[in-house]
């Protein structure tokens, strides 16, 4: 007998409330709705449902499985217990929990004194398990104020809120390589550009294409269509999209690859990220963990298919850099993650949106809390972003000027986002700046070099750094450079110039970065879960079903005497085309309890002669009887009787 229908013998012995249990714990064979154990067993054995159901085993469940499976049909509980060396109390203990927790899956089962496993498990290791692995201590709590969690969580929260928006403004106007994937080396590159680590930045790109704000389009990372509205949305708009994104991330937590900006069909990266949130979340709201290390190593224990310890303790450092959790505890914000209602909690974890920045001597901008939209665009006009807010420098003020901007109304964007008013120091660099902006031009004709200063002309002729452009003077005021005028303007702002492009005519050209939209990746649909989860009423109205549709029907057995009628009255109707359906009954029921009857026998062609009959026997289509009133003996063919009644006495 092959395994299989081991498995559907051994359903069949489990009573209604076994069966429930074993379909409550593998609900998606439940939800198959199988019409016999048969084809329960089928289920039960179908490669994904085996994978789901060994995914939720613990630590030591696997190694008690892997053992049988090892041992195959010599696998007996002694056998077990010996490899494992469960000598002790407690392993013993440990072994018969894990064989119980077993047998409910429908995973191994006793059968003869043996341990039967199912059919299709594979080895779950690449070595065998020497011992049972115990386990770890519970994760002490500690109680803790409710809302110390949630002030500590505003900080990393409104970073993460900053960081992702810079980094799709980032995105917008610079080239970010993405092929497959953000690379290392742009990773690094993205890390140092925005002031933070790597892993940080790689949990803003997840986020960000998760969140479906920027996608690939032509091997670089752009910002969407969606990303738009988004960036002048709230500060707690634009938190609910991030956080609410970051369960939804399938890369695996901590791991040094390229960020994959294309959907996956891996999940196991969001099953860790939820089943971290997910443990936090059941903690009471004034209660928090003492030891994160006691949290990762319950969860690597309890679901180590899902849990990995370095990727679970990469999963809480995202956690607390979204605001998830903070202090040992589970924030506002994560609880509402973990409910999908971020919206009604989100503008407690961020500031409203700042509309004024501080421009202080020393050529710094400094805002409290989030800068608005138009504030980052004043501010990213003219000043570069640092750790802190912003710094205004000649390269900055320049770029600002090369954009078109005259100073004054440059000076008067800034005046209007100054807390206190644009510094003198601020004022001299803009002023200063443009008075040097523009004496040099650049006109694509391939290109020519023109400025009205020949002193400044013949100085950049003879520069040593630009010599790439094999300057030819073609009059006072003109070079010739042999690279276009891109190139030709980005080595001479290179070597400490401020060169502007202009037409040929020479009306001023103003440079203007495009923007380009992508359009967000489509969003990952969620195979097997169409089916509702079936409700404990419906699992033992399913399992009652099962178990009364296997179980052997009873046999109807006839008493002789109706059997015996029955049987007459088969073979009476077969003999006879005349009489009628209740004659024939009433001529079987005669003849079974030897009682009197009327019977007419056809004698010739239009002629019957009636007699009164004892019927006693049958055979041959003759019915043999005795006749009234002297009781002698006769034979009557069947067919030639015309009509039957019944016997009434006078």
């Amino acid at each position: 007998m092959g395994r299989k229908s081991a498995l559907a013998g051994w359903l069949r012995d489990l009573d209604a409330v076994e069966l429930r249990d074993v379909l409550a714990l593998r609900a998606d064979a439940a939800e198959r709705r199988p019409h016999s154990l048969r084809a329960l067993a089928d289920e039960l054995t179908a490669a994904a449902s085996l994978r789901a159901a060994v995914d939720g085993l613990d630590q030591a469940c696997r190694d008690v499985l892997d053992t049988v499976v090892r041992s195959g049909d010599e696998a007996t509980v002694e056998l077990v217990a010996e490899r494992l060396r469960c000598t002790g109390k407690a392993p013993r203990a440990e072994l018969k929990r894990a064989l119980t927790q077993l047998r409910a899956r429908a995973l191994v089962w006793p059968a003869a004194g043996r341990l039967v496993s199912s059919p299709g498990l594979r080895l779950l290791e690449e070595e065998a398990p020497r011992r049972i692995t115990p386990a770890p201590r519970a994760p002490r709590r500690t109680p803790q104020d409710r809302g110390f969690a949630d002030r500590a969580a505003i900080a990393p929260a409104t970073s993460t809120v900053d960081g992702v928006t810079r980094l799709v403004d980032l995105c917008d106007v610079e080239q970010v390589v993405c092929r497959g994937g953000v690379g290392l080396r742009e990773l690094r590159r993205l890390a140092g550009v925005l002031l933070v680590d790597e892993a940080r930045a790689r949990l803003w790109v997840g986020l960000a294409v998760e969140a479906r704000l920027l996608a690939v389009d032509d091997g670089r990372l752009v910002p969407t269509g969606r990303s738009d509205a988004w960036r002048a949305a709230s500060p707690a708009d634009r938190l609910t999209a991030v956080v609410a994104a970051w369960p939804r991330m399938t890369w695996t937590p901590g791991r040094q690859r390229a960020v994959s900006a294309e959907p996956s069909s891996s999940d196991g990266g969001e099953r860790t990220r939820r089943g971290l949130l997910e443990r936090y979340a059941l903690l009471a709201e004034d209660e928090a963990y003492e030891h994160r290390q006691e949290v990762v190593a319950d969860l690597v224990w309890a679901r180590p298919a899902v849990h990995g310890r370095a990727a679970t303790e990469a999963a809480l450092v995202e956690a607390e850099s979204v605001g998830l959790v903070a202090l040992g505890a589970a924030t506002a914000l994560g609880r509402a993650v973990a409910a999908d209602r971020v919206a009604e909690v989100a503008d407690r974890f961020v500031p409203p949106a700042a509309a004024t920045a501080q421009l202080r001597p020393d050529l710094t901008a400094v805002v409290v809390g989030l800068p608005s939209r138009e504030l980052s665009e004043v501010l990213d006009l003219s000043a570069d972003c640092v750790a802190g807010g912003w710094r205004f420098s000649g390269a900055s003020v320049r770029r600002a000027l090369d954009a078109g901007h005259e100073p004054d109304a440059l000076l008067a964007r800034l005046a209007s986002v100054a807390e206190h008013g644009v510094p003198q120091t601020v004022e001299h660099l803009v002023r200063e700046v443009a008075r040097q902006h523009g004496r040099i031009t650049v006109t694509s004709v391939a290109c020519c070099v023109r400025t009205e200063d020949p002193v400044l002309l013949r100085e950049i002729a003879t520069h040593r750094s630009l010599a790439r452009l094999s300057l030819q003077p073609l009059g006072p005021t003109v070079l010739a450079s042999a690279k276009p005028a891109t190139e030709t303007l980005a080595l001479l702002r290179a070597a400490g110039y401020a060169p502007t492009t202009s037409a040929v005519d020479g009306t001023s050209v103003v440079e203007r970065v495009p923007r380009r939209r992508a359009e967000p990746p489509p969003v990952r649909v969620v195979t097997g879960g169409w089916r509702a989860p079936l409700t404990g009423q419906e699992l033992t109205k399913l399992a009652s079903a099962l178990v009364e549709r296997e179980r052997p029907k009873p046999k109807f057995v006839l008493p002789p005497a109706e059997a015996q009628r029955i049987g007459a009255v088969r073979l009476l109707r077969d003999q006879s085309l005349v009489l009628r359906d209740s004659e024939v009954v009433l001529l079987a029921e005669a003849l079974v309890s030897r009682t009197s009857v009327e019977i007419a026998v056809a004698n010739g062609p239009r002629s019957t002669v009636k007699h009164v009959i004892t019927p006693v026997d049958h055979a041959a289509g003759n019915l043999k009887a005795n006749c009234a009133p002297r009781g002698e003996h006769r034979e009557f063919l069947v067919s030639r009787i015309r009509s039957v009644r019944a016997v009434t006495n006078a």
